[in-house]
């Protein structure tokens, strides 16, 4: 795309702006093209075109937006490989991971696909209560009108298909803002949809800079609902600033595993590589933390070590390669000094610590103390800190001390311990024998504590997106 990048779809028409940004490779740092910028009369004029592109939803069956989102699966399925090469290059994703995430989109599509033709009321036994005899009637689901959907990096594909796909299937608009550093994949995507029927302005797209632009648009009084994946950060501000509407946000995580003395280590130290390193730890579930029974403390770390020190790292365009670069320099290097300040605090690195541009090894440390960054606050990068422990519920009680929390999980051969951490570890989702960073997309998926507002999971968010209304006849 070039200098007159037309990246912004409004009113049913792709537009150029006056600014435009470059968007590079993070691992070679070569141009990928530039994207427009957006300004506040783009969101304004995105707004308007919305507000008609609800009016068009409301007016489908819940058979044609079933459609639209088949054949928009459908389409996407055919033409995977060119999303996956685009979230490789875009977002340093190894091909392999990118392969997988274009997969996954597909299922969620399919999913909304399936739950719009499932989003069904009940009758309502008025006659039920004294006052109310003669009466009968139902409630059904409405949409509520226009969606802001505001996404990151991480996941460009899927983590978009997430907002769009139940927005869709419940029948409402959408005015979506992909990564500022990742939006081409959001544009390709945006594309597509348009090719299989959807309403011309039922979808509005904004790329650019959030800060020019953000305020305006999750304040409008024309948005019914802001639906936000990010930072905790960014999360309040736009409570702050969106008002009395609809909020779903998903801020974040620092994910704990526990390893009990009675856990398979092989199979414990596998899942917890692959989900601590996984796009290069850029994921709000991804193992951060692991505490170990101390009778299998050193056998695990032995294990987990060795097995970090084999992963591939470098480029991901290579189909060998599992850990690609981070999203930019900046990123890596303040994951670097993360790293120097546990190191400073007594932590000791076991493996990884080192960088090169965007690439950050793998990284593992102990002795880090409850106080150091890597610890206490979401590194989203690929450092994972591990603990001894000796009795259960003190593990536990650790796990839980982050503010923020999505997933934990717990390697063990008992079911007793298994429901016990179940029911005592402070997460919207425990993983027995998994790592946190297993999620099935039809499941219900979000915050707990800290930013525990709303959730995604396609059935589950249709929901969010939604509106009950409620019809009674009296023919008393």
């Amino acid at each position: 795309m070039g200098a007159d990048a037309r990246t912004l779809l409004i009113g049913g028409e792709w537009r150029a702006a006056a600014e435009t940004m470059a968007i590079a490779n993070p691992f070679t740092g070569a141009p990928i093209g530039r994207a427009a910028c957006a300004d506040v009369p783009d969101a304004l004029a995105a707004v308007k075109s919305a507000t008609r592109g609800a009016a068009a939803m409301r007016a489908l069956g819940s058979g044609a937006r079933s459609a639209i989102l088949h054949r928009a699966a459908d389409a996407l399925a055919r033409d995977a490989a060119r999303f996956a090469r685009a979230i490789t290059a875009e977002t340093g994703k190894p091909i392999a991971h990118a392969t997988r995430e274009v997969a996954r989109a597909v299922n969620t599509l399919r999913l909304s696909a399936e739950e719009a033709v499932r989003l069904a009321g009940e009758t309502l036994a008025f006659d039920s209560v004294p006052g109310g005899e003669g009466r009968s009637g139902f409630w059904l689901y409405e949409p509520v009108g226009v969606i802001a959907a505001i996404t990151p990096f991480n996941d460009p594909l899927n983590l978009i298909c997430h907002k769009l796909g139940p927005a869709f299937a419940a029948g409402n608009a959408v005015i979506l803002k992909p990564a500022e550093q990742a939006p081409f994949v959001g544009v390709m995507l945006a594309a597509l949809l348009l090719e299989a029927g959807l309403p011309a302005e039922a979808l509005n797209l904004l790329t650019g800079r959030g800060e020019v632009f953000g305020d305006t648009l999750v304040a409008h009084p024309g948005v019914a609902m802001v639906s936000f994946t990010g930072g905790a950060r960014t999360g309040e501000r736009i409570a702050t600033v969106a008002g009395a509407k609809r909020l779903a946000m998903e801020l974040g995580a620092n994910s704990p595993v526990i390893v009990a003395a009675d856990a398979d280590l092989d199979k414990a130290a596998a899942a917890c590589v692959s989900g601590a390193f996984s796009a290069a730890g850029q994921n709000c579930i991804g193992v951060q933390r692991i505490y170990v029974h101390a009778d299998r403390y050193d056998d695990f770390r032995a294990r987990f070590v060795a097995a970090t020190g084999a992963l591939a790292v470098g480029d991901p365009a290579l189909p060998g390669t599992r850990i690609g670069p981070m999203i930019g320099v900046a990123e890596a290097a303040r994951l670097e000094r993360r790293v120097e300040e546990a190191r400073a605090a007594g932590a000791r690195v076991l493996a990884g610590g080192t960088r090169d541009g965007a690439l950050f090894a793998p990284t593992v440390i102990e002795n880090a103390p409850d106080t150091a960054a890597l610890v206490c606050e979401e590194a989203f990068g690929p450092v994972v800190s591990l603990f001894p422990f000796t009795d259960l519920d003190d593990a536990i009680a650790r796990a839980n001390a982050p503010h923020h929390a999505i997933h934990a999980a717990i390697f063990t051969e008992s079911l007793r311990d298994a429901l016990h951490a179940a029911r005592r570890l402070e997460a919207a989702g425990v993983m027995v024998n998994d790592s946190t960073d297993y999620r099935l997309d039809a499941m219900p998926f979000g915050g707990a504590k800290g930013g525990n507002m709303g959730r995604e999971g396609v059935r589950f968010a249709i929901r969010e997106m939604s509106q009950t209304k409620t019809v009674c006849f009296n023919a008393a």
